[in-house]
C-alpha cells in the first residue's frame, strides 16, 4: 500500500529569538520552540499560557521558521514538550539539521527515547510545586554529563529536600545539578547562603530573561 506522505505536526504556542535564560547555556543567543500542553499543575508555573491553544504545525513548517532566525543553538520547551508524541522526531530532526538542541522536560515522561545527541535539561519537583509525587523516578539512571538536572525552590523546606535527594541518588556525580529559587518566594541571596555553607557541588541559577524582561511572554 502507498504512503499518504503525511508529514508529522506539532501544536506550537510559539517559536522566538532570545537569551537562554537558564542552564549552563544561560546568556546564549537561542531560538525557543514551545510546543503547547502540560499534564502537570506545578504551583509556581510561568508559562501557564502554553497549556491549551497554540497552533498545529507542520515539522517542516517549523524547521523552516527556526532557520529563519540564523541561530545554531536550539531549546525545545513548554509546557511539556514530551506530551506530543511528535516531539522526538522534532529533536531528531533538528539534530540533523546541525544545531545545538536543548530539552526542557519536566522529569515527569519518560526520557529514553530522546535522541541522544540531545541534552535532556529535566525537572526533579520539590514537594513546594504540589507535583512532587509526578517525578518519574526511573529517568534519574538514564541520565549522562550532557544533561542538566534542575531542582526548582519555593523554601528552606524544598532545599532541604533537595539536598537529601542529591545525597540519596548521587546526582552531582551523575550530571550537573541546577538549583533555581522560585520568583517572588525564595530570595536568591538566601538558597546562595545555604550552598555555600553545605558546600554543594552545584550551580546556582536565575531567570536571567526576567532580569531583563521581566515575566513578558515570548522572551
Amino acid at each position: 500500500m502507498p504512503s499518504t506522505g503525511r508529514l508529522p505536526t506539532l501544536r506550537i504556542t510559539e517559536i522566538f529569538h532570545s537569551l537562554q535564560g537558564e542552564t549552563s547555556r544561560a546568556g546564549l543567543p537561542t531560538v525557543f520552540v514551545r510546543l503547547t500542553g502540560c499534564p502537570l499543575r506545578c504551583s509556581w508555573c510561568d508559562t501557564e499560557y502554553s497549556f491549551t491553544g497554540g497552533t498545529t504545525r507542520s515539522l517542516d513548517d517549523i524547521l523552516a521558521e527556526v532557520a529563519s532566525h540564523h541561530c545554531q543553538t536550539v531549546c525545545v520547551t513548554g509546557g511539556e514538550p514530551l506530551s506530543q508524541k511528535n516531539c522526538l522526531p522534532l529533536l531528531t530532526a533538528l539534530c540533523d539539521a546541525g544545531y545545538s538542541v536543548s530539552l526542557e522536560t519536566s522529569g515527569a515522561i519518560d526520557i529514553a527515547g530522546v535522541d541522544p545527541r540531545v541534552s535532556r535539561i529535566m525537572d526533579l519537583k520539590a514537594p513546594g510545586s504540589g507535583e512532587e509525587a509526578r517525578n518519574l523516578l526511573s529517568n534519574i539512571p538514564l541520565l549522562t554529563l550532557r544533561d542538566e538536572l534542575k531542582l526548582v525552590l519555593a523554601g528552606e523546606a524544598d532545599y532541604e529536600w533537595a539536598k537529601a535527594r542529591i545525597a540519596e541518588y548521587g546526582l552531582t556525580e551523575r550530571c550537573p545539578v541546577l538549583l533555581a529559587p522560585v520568583q517572588g518566594q525564595l530570595r536568591p541571596a538566601d538558597l546562595a547562603a545555604w550552598i555555600l555553607r553545605d558546600r554543594l557541588p552545584v550551580r546556582m541559577q536565575v531567570q536571567l530573561h526576567k532580569i531583563i524582561w521581566g515575566n513578558e511572554p515570548g522572551r
